[in-house]
C-alpha cells in the first residue's frame, strides 16, 4: 500500500529556509501525482503545492515565489524547498499522493483540480518572528 514518510521540519526564524522531504513506497511512484498540504491549529488543511509525473507544478498563491516543489523519481522522493519563511507558514506539513479524479480513501482533499487521498504522518514547521 501507499506509504509516505515526511522529514525535514523544524523551527526557524522568519526569513529562514527549510527543505522538507517525503519518501514514498509501496506503489509505482511515477504513476501518482504528489503534493504538499499544511494545517495550522484550528484551521482547515490547505494545499501548498503539487507536481505531476511530467514535472508540471502548481502553487498556492500564498507561497508562490517562496516555495519550490520537486521530485526525484529515481529515489521515489518528493521535496519542498521553503525560503523566506513567515510566521504564517507555521503548520504541520503533510505529503500527499493521488491518482484518480475521485476519492478512493476515507480522507481526501482537492487542490489544483486533483484529488489527494494518501497521506504521510506530517512534519511540524514553526516560524518565529
Amino acid at each position: 500500500q501507499v506509504q509516505l514518510v515526511e522529514s525535514g521540519g523544524g523551527s526557524v526564524q522568519a526569513g529562514g529556509s527549510l527543505r522538507l522531504s517525503c519518501a514514498a513506497s509501496g506503489y509505482t511512484y511515477s504513476s501518482y501525482y504528489m503534493g504538499w498540504f499544511r494545517q495550522a491549529p484550528g484551521k482547515e488543511r490547505e494545499g501548498v503545492a503539487t507536481i505531476d509525473s511530467d514535472g508540471s507544478t502548481s502553487y498556492a498563491d500564498s507561497v508562490k515565489g517562496r516555495f519550490t516543489i520537486s521530485q526525484d523519481n529515481a529515489k521515489n522522493t518528493l521535496y519542498l524547498q521553503m525560503n523566506s519563511l513567515k510566521p504564517e507558514d507555521t503548520a504541520m506539513y503533510y505529503c500527499a499522493a493521488g491518482r484518480l479524479p475521485v476519492c478512493s480513501s476515507t480522507y481526501c482533499y482537492i487542490f489544483a483540480g486533483k484529488v489527494f487521498g494518501y497521506w504521510g504522518q506530517g512534519t511540524q514547521v514553526t516560524v518565529s518572528s
